[in-house]
């Protein structure tokens, strides 16, 4: 096991890599809390291979558990299923000085997360992410949402969890679209913050060094998250792709998943920035490159007006103005600020 520790203004919490840990949670989870009562949500793709064995461990160390299971997919990650959650922790009588744990990928973390911070104006919970994408980013560092009509992760919370348990042998049951989803949000790191690990992704099998994958991630969004914990400033640079990508996985109806909206909307940033002058020449083909090695999208289907029409609602707008991040060179990002304008401009650039 590897840990690698997260420090925020408002909370310091440990994220524990590495196989088999599944079993160890309720141990794991007894050392940050006096709590023995524990609410678990997940969905109903992880219920059957997961739940038992988590709930047995937590039983194990003394917890009382509950368990509430969800319909699988994007499109649960709503109000009414969110309101569900909530009446599950008020019919369970969980009180302030309870927990929740999140077992599964990027949904269920966003949702129970943000179920925790609203239920009774806050209580503590977990993270236990079971997908490469949800362990190498969504599960650290304290954003919790769901969608609304209008646009992707609308509404939420930053509420940190008191422990991440990631067992990188859940990815075995990943099929290979999804471990490409989290290979994204990877690639991403490497391209914003660390040409050493980008070069390290473009040379070595990411399966079979995952759990070092897993830890350099963590440790790069740590970084960005100690320093900025509520996306005023730097933090901002980890949207790098997401404008676009986020109005891609709109535009589809959410049938394109995050990771593969994510790594169009890298490409199509990059072509733009390129365009516009922002990025140097190449910048394009190196993550067009990047992104055929791991097995991730570089056409996007949608056109212009569509994804500038999704984009507009973006939960990172501010006022009449948005930033997008662009790549200075690799391993080093920047955000440009846009007015709507400037953001049509740049959307028709991208295609």
């Amino acid at each position: 096991m590897e840990t690698v520790t997260v420090n925020t203004a408002s909370a310091s919490y440990p994220v524990h890599i590495g196989p088999g840990l599944l079993d160890e949670t309720g141990a794991l989870a007894a050392g940050v809390t006096g709590s023995r009562t524990c609410a678990v949500v997940t969905d109903s793709n992880v219920e059957p291979l997961y739940a038992a064995r988590v709930c047995r461990s937590l039983q194990n160390a003394g917890f009382t558990v509950r368990l509430h299971v969800f319909p699988a997919g994007e499109q649960s990650k709503n109000l009414p299923v969110f309101g569900e959650i909530l009446e599950f922790f008020a019919r369970n009588q969980l009180t302030r000085s309870d927990l929740a744990a999140a077992l599964g990928g990027g949904v269920t973390g966003d949702m129970a997360g943000f179920a925790a911070a609203a239920y009774q104006r806050g209580i503590d919970y977990i993270q236990i992410p079971t997908t490469f994408l949800a362990a190498s980013d969504s599960s650290v560092g304290g954003k919790t949402a769901i969608d609304l009509a209008a646009g992707k992760n609308l509404a939420g919370a930053f509420h940190q969890p008191r422990l991440v348990v990631c067992d990188t042998d859940t990815f075995r049951t990943l099929p290979e679209e999804a471990f490409a989803d989290g290979a994204a949000e990877t690639l991403k790191h490497g391209l914003i913050a660390d040409r050493d690990f980008y070069r390290f992704l473009m040379s070595e099998d990411i399966h079979a060094r995952i759990d070092q994958v897993v830890r350099r991630n963590v440790e790069i969004k740590a970084a960005v998250v100690g320093e900025d914990e509520k996306e005023h400033g730097r933090r901002k640079l980890l949207n790098f792709g997401h404008t676009l990508g986020h109005a891609i996985e709109k535009v589809s109806g959410f049938a394109v998943t995050h990771g593969h909206a994510v790594a169009m909307g890298m490409v199509l940033a990059s072509r733009a920035a390129v365009r516009l002058g922002h990025s140097p020449a190449g910048t394009l083909q190196e993550v067009q490159s990047a992104c055929r090695r791991l097995g991730l999208p570089v056409e996007c289907p949608y056109t212009a007006g569509q994804l500038f029409a999704a984009a507009t609602a973006d939960k990172k707008r501010d006022g009449g103005n948005i930033d997008v991040v662009v790549l200075e060179e690799i391993g080093r990002a920047k955000t440009v600020r846009l007015d709507m304008e400037g953001l049509r401009s740049f959307t028709e650039a991208a295609l």
